[in-house]
């Protein structure tokens, strides 16, 4: 999973790429350093 640091918080939804379930995706950057990460299953 790549992440972008341009943007400093971050809320998405992604497709997973060994089952391609979504999952949603929520980082914080702190002077382009990641200071938090989660990464949470939708099931469908």
């Amino acid at each position: 999973m790549l992440l972008d640091n341009s943007v400093s918080k971050q809320s998405y939804i992604e497709d997973c790429e060994v089952c391609c379930n979504p999952i949603q995706v929520t980082i914080q950057f702190e002077n382009t350093q990641l200071s938090q990460f989660e990464a949470d299953s939708i099931e469908q």
